[in-house]
């Protein structure tokens, strides 16, 4: 069968005619066969019924039309004049609507020398076949011919009601489909090109493991970033993977959980579902997620898209401060830290409660870092979706849960409120790490990740896939002292800016800021390197300085070099406390995208099994 996106249960045809395509297309291909209903496509974002891309056949763009032989009362090669509600009226020949549309598309693949036969007889030209048809879902080849509409539209071009009956071969749908094609190649498409053509199809689905922001730019981004259809097409490209597009494409209504390991695209889901909803929904969309510096981003990401008014991106406790401002709740008074914090969530709880606050508010509620959300604070959110959208979306991955204790995250999405079962997504590939990286966490971090049995309705732990992309292996370096240690993870920052990396594309985390942030902060800017602490932190190229942050305020970001530094400050104590460290440890890990390099000076239990995972690039200076 083959894959239809968006999911067949979610698409809104248009049509009874474009169901029925949908299922004959889905049931009579094979399942290497793509399809993609209703997506605008190229950079002319024209909207073809549906694409169809196979290895070996190539592309096909197909337009459907529901007409009945009545409803035609004059056609020529350009247009076709039909009976309406509203009288007779002029629309574009559904089968010259489709040629024009593949000519966009192709024109725009054939501009990608990576798409372009280098030899042979078709040299020059796309190295895969393409062709374009008309489907008429309510008129038999009979009544086509007796009312001579193959003057008008090329016979071979056109499937007709009795050639896509439930009944009828898939060999022979299939070849009524492989007529639409002028010409045949022996060649199959590989991987690389099939994300290249979907690439090209679907700019929404473009992503970049260095620059994830990108996906969310304006249409007039630069073509260093592959986002204009005029600059020169980047070496590598790196799309959404069939799951994550088809999920994302098919996040209908209702709670949605999407279960996936760091590094899997899961807030790329979220940005691309939160600029989805905001074209439709008419009440404020709301974000909300534990980390200020991830939430930081996601509004910078929406902001850029001038969402900002339609899209609320705030941290969990920065809601509960506007609710209670908001409503004049009042705010606790005569407490501090982390005693501040929960009686300001106390409150607004019994607010809501006592309908101080109303539930409601948002048509739809996205929530990333699920991971680190109390059960009260889910009960407590849940109640602020549009009972009449009832959207809402939550991601999740409790190996990165590195807020709270262990007991606390055991609990099920039912007794929260969350009604998962039967919508629940798990992605296990990870996408942002180099194999080498992953292995190094994954080593490190093995008891952490073991999986156990679980129901959807429950909280998974999942270990990561690679998916394969090499790079530098991780280096774990022991020093004589935190001086020496801060002075040589300067002289590495010099060294990799002198090798052409961005000051902006490197980081280093520490756990403590006393003394180890601290200490970094001094040598590095002691190094004259341009440095930014985490409060200071912003998303925009124009600050091109090195990031200096906490482990906990590196969740959800990444960077082509990550460094975590003072490791041995890290607070050792008892077992549970070791693997809470654990914890942490893995979620700073996973923040690169390319380089890790791990720096300590003493030697502790952590630092042991640091060195353990490193193997042989693990020594001491």
């Amino acid at each position: 069968m083959a894959t239809l996106i968006p999911a067949f249960g979610v698409c809104k045809f248009t049509t009874s005619g474009e169901r029925r395509v949908a299922e004959r297309l889905q049931q009579k291909l094979e399942d290497d066969y793509l399809l993609w209903y209703d997506i605008p496509v190229g950079p002319s974002n024209s909207h073809p019924d549906f694409v169809v891309l196979h290895p070996q056949r190539g592309i096909l763009i197909l337009e459907v039309k529901d007409w009945k032989l009545e409803t035609i009362h004059a056609a020529d090669r350009q247009s076709v004049q039909i009976l309406t509600p509203n009288g007779l009226k002029y629309v574009a020949n559904p089968l010259e609507q489709a040629r024009q549309c593949a000519h966009a598309v192709i024109d725009c693949l054939k501009r990608d020398k990576q798409l372009i036969a280098s030899s042979g007889r078709f040299s020059g030209q796309l190295s895969f076949p393409w062709g374009y048809g008309a489907v008429f879902p309510n008129i038999t080849r009979y009544d086509f011919e007796s009312a001579q509409l193959q003057y008008v539209m090329e016979p071979s071009h056109v499937i007709c009601k009795d050639e896509m009956t439930e009944a009828v071969e898939a060999e022979a749908f299939q070849q009524r489909l492989w007529e639409m094609f002028r010409v045949k190649f022996a060649g199959l498409l590989t991987l690389p090109q099939i994300d290249r053509v979907r690439w090209h199809l679907f700019p929404d689905i473009r992503l970049d493991p260095q620059k994830t922001a990108d996906l969310f730019a304006g249409d007039n981004a630069s073509a260093e970033s592959g986002q204009s259809e005029f600059g020169a097409f980047p070496d590598l490209v790196r799309v959404m993977d069939l799951q994550q597009e088809q999920l994302a494409r098919s996040l209908g209504e209702g709670h949605r959980v999407v279960h996936g390991v760091a590094g899997s695209g899961k807030t790329l889901i979220l940005g691309y579902r939160a600029i989805h909803l905001a074209a439709a929904c008419t009440r404020p969309i709301l974000i909300l997620c534990y980390n200020r510096k991830l939430a930081e981003k996601l509004d910078h990401w929406m902001r850029q898209r001038e969402l900002h008014g339609k899209v609320i991106v705030q941290t969990f406790h920065k809601w509960c401060l506007a609710q209670l401002t908001t409503y004049n709740v009042g705010v606790p008074q005569g407490v501090e830290g982390n005693a501040f914090f929960e009686q300001m969530v106390a409150k607004v709880i019994l607010a809501v409660e006592r309908k101080q606050i109303p539930g409601g508010q948002y048509d739809a509620l996205l929530i990333d870092e699920g991971h680190d959300f109390r059960p009260e604070w889910f009960k407590l959110v849940v109640q602020m979706v549009n009972p009449a959208s009832n959207s809402l979306l939550v991601l999740y991955d409790d190996a990165q849960s590195i807020y709270q204790e262990s007991a606390k995250r055991k609990f099920s999405f039912k007794s929260v409120g969350i009604e998962a079962q039967g919508r629940t997504t798990v992605f296990k590939i990870n996408y942002r790490n180099t194999r080498e990286v992953l292995r190094v966490a994954a080593a490190f971090a093995a008891d952490l990740l073991a999986q156990h049995d679980t129901d959807e309705d429950h909280v998974p732990t999942l270990e990561p896939i690679s998916v394969g992309r090499d790079g530098p292996r991780p280096l774990f370096i022991q020093l004589p002292s935190l001086a020496d240690e801060t002075r040589w993870v300067a002289n590495h920052l010099h060294k990799a800016h002198g090798g052409g990396m961005f000051w902006r594309d490197m980081a280093v985390l520490y756990r403590e800021y006393d003394p180890a942030g601290k200490a970094l902060m001094q040598s590095i800017r002691k190094a004259g390197i341009p440095v930014v602490w985490q409060k200071d932190v912003h998303f925009d190229e124009a600050q091109d300085s090195v990031k200096v942050m906490s482990m906990h305020a590196s969740k959800g970001l990444e960077f082509p070099l990550v460094m975590l530094a003072g490791l041995g400050c890290v607070p050792v104590g008892d077992a549970a406390a070791l693997s809470e460290e654990a914890r942490i440890l893995y979620v700073a890990m996973t923040r690169s995208t390319s380089e890790l390099v791990m720096t300590c000076d003493r030697e502790t239990e952590i630092t042991r099994r640091l060195a353990a995972a490193t193997g042989e690039t693990a020594g001491r200076i």
